[in-house]
């Protein structure tokens, strides 16, 4: 069963989707920015190109005939919900037909979750969405990128602005990332989780 069918709003669009993450060469590759990655992907994959909209850059394309548009906010992380609710007054979109693609640390790596609502668990970017949407109850695709390991001395903060480790298969997770966006679009949260959470 469909979370979300066209025609319950006045928006054309089935889904937006907003990649977190903050500006600047320096970040690009930061755990932090695993969001920004996932529209990058999403992007590339339904050849939408990015143009500046919303205090972001944004692209709109089709997913299995399904219009969405990717959003990737460039207020920094902690104003992203500025970006993502003028969004959404634009395109009409309810908060539920909203989703939002983060890091998280309390997920291991490369571990995904697909949800609709719950707590902000410390995230600034959450946080601001929650408060300029006026609800927490928005779709969240929570990408794990796991915690610093015994040892190492980063706090948490300085860990999730740092780049991913060598090791780490950031083009696996952004890959499979992306396709449980594409598995929210056309099959909706219930299968998305079944498969990927």
């Amino acid at each position: 069963m469909r979370l979300f069918r066209r025609g319950e709003t006045a928006s054309t669009l089935e889904l937006l989707v907003a990649g977190l993450g903050n500006p600047g060469p320096e970040h690009a590759r930061d755990r932090h920015n695993v969001g920004w990655m996932v529209a990058d992907e999403l992007a590339r994959r339904h050849s939408g190109s990015f143009r500046s909209k919303f205090s972001g850059r944004l692209a709109e394309t089709r997913v299995d005939n399904l219009r969405i548009a990717v959003l990737k906010p460039e207020t920094y992380m902690n104003e992203s919900g500025r970006s993502i609710a003028a969004a959404a007054r634009f395109f009409k979109v309810a908060p539920a037909n909203v989703l939002v693609v983060h890091d998280d640390v309390d997920l291991p790596l490369g571990r995904l979750q697909a949800r609709l609502g719950g707590g902000l668990a410390g995230h600034n970017g959450l946080r601001s969405i929650s408060q300029a949407l006026g609800t927490p109850e928005f779709q969240r695709l929570r990408i794990g990128v796991g915690r610093p390991e015994r040892g190492d001395p980063r706090p948490v903060a300085d860990y999730v602005l740092s780049p991913f480790a060598p090791e780490d298969d950031v083009v696996e997770l952004v890959g499979r990332s992306a396709d449980a966006v594409e598995s929210l679009v056309a099959d909706g949260l219930v299968a998305t989780q079944q498969r990927f959470n």
